[in-house]
C-alpha cells in the first residue's frame, strides 16, 4: 500500500474518520491498530521483526528503570550511614549493571539489522576468499528484507539509550511503546522519531481540527508533486544509465547523476512530506526532516540540511559518545603533545567524523558502495574541519569577504558538485561501476554529446524533460522563499475560501494530469 496509490489515501481517510470519532482515551489504540494493519498489507512475516525490536526495548526500559529506581530507593534509606566512597562505589555499580543491559538490548536489536541486512554481504565476502584458496562457496540467506527495518530499529535504539541515560522513565504500557515502534505514515522511510517528543503525540486525544486536515492535505499534494510528477520522470533516465552504464559514457553520466540528485531529493522528501501531512491530519507532529538542502555551503552543513533526524541521531549517539569518550580525551591530549593545539583538538573531532559517516554508509545498505560512500562524506568533513584554519588564512590573503553573495554561490555550486560525485557511489550497481563511471565521467564527457537526442537516448522525451525542468524551477522558487523566512502555506491558508480551493484544485488537478503513473515507482528509502 504505497503513499501513492488510491487504496493508501481511502485507508487515510477512514483511519482519520473513526480516529475523531473515538474517545481521546482510546484514539492511541485505533493508531496502533490502523499501524499494523498497514504494516501487515507488505508482508505479516516480517512484522516480527517489529515486534521484536518492540517487545526488546521494552521490556529492556523496564528492566533499566527497575535498577535506576533500586539504586536511587537504596541511597535515600541509606544516605546518612553511607560514605562518601560507598555513594561513589555504589552509582559506579549502578552503571556498570545498566551499561550490561545496555550492551544486551543493542546487541539484540542491531544483532537482528545485522543478520536480516548484512548476513548475505558477508556470506558474499567470504565466497570471494573461499573462491581464491578454491573452497566451496557458502549458500546465501533466502531472507527478504523487511520495509522500513533500519528506521525502526533506530527508532527503537534511541528509546533504550535515552531511558538509560535518564532522560525520562520508561513506558509501561507495552502496547504503547508498540505504537512509538510501528506508527504507520513514518514506519517505512521514516523520520526517525524520539520518544520525549513523539510519544505523548501519539498517546494524548486530539480534537478535529480543520486547520490541522488542510495543511496536512496541503503537505501531502506538494510531496505527491515531488514524487509522482518530478522524482518518478527523473528515475527512467537514471536507472536506464546506472542499469546499463557500460552502453553510456561521459556526458550521459553526468546527465544521470544530475538527475539522480533531482530524483533521490524529490523521492525521499516527497515521501516525508507525505509523511509529515498524514500524521498532522491525526493532531501529531512529525520532525522536519528536510531544510533545503541543496542551498547548503559545505557537506557538513549538507548533512545537517538532508535527511536531518538520522544526522542527529548520528550525533547524539554515535559523535558524541566517542569523541567524547575517555579514549578520545587521551588520544587528543596525545595529539596536543604530537602536533600542537589546533590539530589537538580537531583530531578527535575528525575521527569522530569519519566513524559517523562510515556508519551513514554502512546504515545505507550492505555493499561497498555505500562503504565508500561513507567514508567518502566523512573524509571530507574531517578534513574540512582540519583545514578550516588555513581555509581563513587564504581568504585573509585574497581579501575575500566569504559573506559575500558570490563567494557563497560558489560554496554552493562547489557543495552540490561534490554532492554529486558521492552519488555515483550512491546508485551505481557496485563499486566497481562507480569507479569506472567516474572515470568516464573525466576522460570522456564532450560537450557534443549534449544534445536532446542525448537525452532521448536515454529514455527521457522532450516533454518529460520539460516537466522535470519546470518541476525543479518551482521547487527552487518555493526553497528560495523559505529559506527567506516566507511560509507558503500560512500565505495560501491566509487567501479567502474561493482563491484557496482554486489553487487546491488546481494543483490536485496538475497532479492528476502530469503526474507519471505509467513509470510510478517504490520509494526509494521503502528499502532500508
Amino acid at each position: 500500500m504505497s503513499f501513492t496509490t488510491v487504496a493508501f489515501f481511502v485507508f487515510l481517510l477512514a483511519g482519520i474518520v473513526v480516529y475523531y470519532v473515538l474517545p481521546k482515551n482510546v484514539q492511541w489504540i485505533w493508531l496502533l491498530i490502523l499501524s499494523y494493519i498497514y504494516y501487515f498489507t507488505f508482508s505479516i512475516k516480517a512484522s516480527l521483526f517489529m515486534v521484536f525490536a518492540t517487545v526488546t526495548i521494552y521490556f529492556g526500559g523496564i528492566w533499566l528503570q527497575n535498577i535506576q529506581n533500586t539504586g536511587d530507593r537504596y541511597l535515600k534509606d541509606n544516605k546518612e550511614t553511607l560514605s562518601r566512597e560507598d555513594k561513589k562505589a555504589y552509582k559506579e555499580s549502578l552503571r556498570r549493571k545498566k551499561r550490561w543491559v545496555l550492551f544486551l538490548i543493542l546487541l539484540l536489536d542491531f544483532g537482528m539489522l545485522a543478520v536480516v541486512k548484512y548476513s548475505n554481504f558477508a556470506i558474499e565476502n567470504i565466497n570471494s576468499v573461499l573462491g581464491l584458496i578454491g573452497k566451496e562457496p557458502i549458500g546465501l540467506l533466502g531472507m527478504g528484507l523487511p520495509l522500513g527495518i533500519s528506521f525502526f530499529t533506530f527508532q527503537s535504539v534511541s528509546y533504550a539509550i535515552d531511558v538509560y541515560q535518564g532522560k525520562y522513565e520508561c513506558e509501561k504500557n507495552i502496547f504503547k511503546m508498540g505504537l512509538f515502534v510501528s506508527f504507520f505514515p513514518q514506519l517505512l522511510q521514516g523520520p526517525i522519531g524520539r520518544y520525549d517528543r513523539l510519544g505523548k503525540q501519539l498517546y494524548s486525544g486530539h480534537s478535529f481540527n480543520l486547520k490541522n486536515v488542510e495543511y496536512g492535505l496541503q503537505r501531502i499534494g506538494w510531496g505527491l508533486f515531488k514524487k509522482v510528477v518530478i522524482a518518478d520522470r527523473a528515475a527512467v533516465l537514471v536507472l536506464n544509465v546506472f542499469n546499463n552504464y557500460e552502453a553510456y559514457s561521459g556526458f550521459h553520466y553526468i546527465m544521470a547523476v544530475l538527475m539522480y540528485s533531482v530524483d533521490l531529493y524529490m523521492d525521499f522528501s516527497g515521501g516525508i512530506d507525505i509523511v509529515i501531512g498524514a500524521a498532522q491530519m491525526f493532531g501529531i507532529t512529525m520532525d522536519e526532516n528536510f531544510r533545503q538542502p541543496y542551498f547548503s555551503r559545505s557537506i557538513s552543513e549538507f548533512w545537517r540540511r538532508w535527511h536531518i533526524t538520522l544526522g542527529t541521531w548520528m550525533k547524539d549517539y554515535i559523535f558524541y559518545p566517542f569523541s567524547l569518550s575517555k579514549s578520545m580525551a587521551k588520544f587528543g591530549k596525545w595529539s596536543k603533545k604530537k602536533f600542537g593545539n589546533n590539530v589537538g583538538k580537531l583530531l578527535p573531532v575528525g575521527l569522530a567524523d569519519i566513524l559517523v559517516f562510515f556508519v551513514v554508509g554502512v546504515w545505507h545498505g550492505a555493499a561497498w558502495k555505500y562503504i565508500m560512500y561513507g567514508i567518502y562524506n566523512g573524509v571530507i568533513v574531517a578534513g574540512s574541519g582540519m583545514l578550516a584554519p588555513v581555509y581563513a588564512k587564504i581568504q585573509e590573503k585574497l581579501h575575500i569577504n566569504p559573506k559575500k553573495w558570490w563567494y557563497q554561490g560558489f560554496c554552493i555550486i562547489r557543495t552540490f558538485i561534490l554532492v554529486n560525485i558521492g552519488f555515483y557511489f550512491d546508485m551505481a550497481n557496485d563499486l566497481r561501476a562507480a569507479n569506472a563511471m567516474l572515470v568516464q565521467t573525466v576522460t570522456k564527457a564532450h560537450i557534443s554529446q549534449l544534445s536532446m537526442a542525448a537525452v532521448k537516448a536515454v529514455g527521457l522525451t522532450s516533454q518529460d524533460l520539460l516537466i522535470v525542468i519546470a518541476g525543479c524551477i518551482i521547487i527552487f522558487v518555493v526553497s528560495l522563499l523559505k529559506e527567506k523566512g516566507i511560509n507558503i502555506r500560512e500565505t495560501i491558508a491566509s487567501y479567502n475560501i474561493v482563491i484557496r480551493w482554486i489553487i487546491y484544485i488546481g494543483f490536485i488537478m496538475f497532479i492528476l494530469i502530469y503526474g507519471s503513473t505509467s513509470t510510478t515507482s517504490d520509494f526509494i528509502y521503502a528499502n532500508f
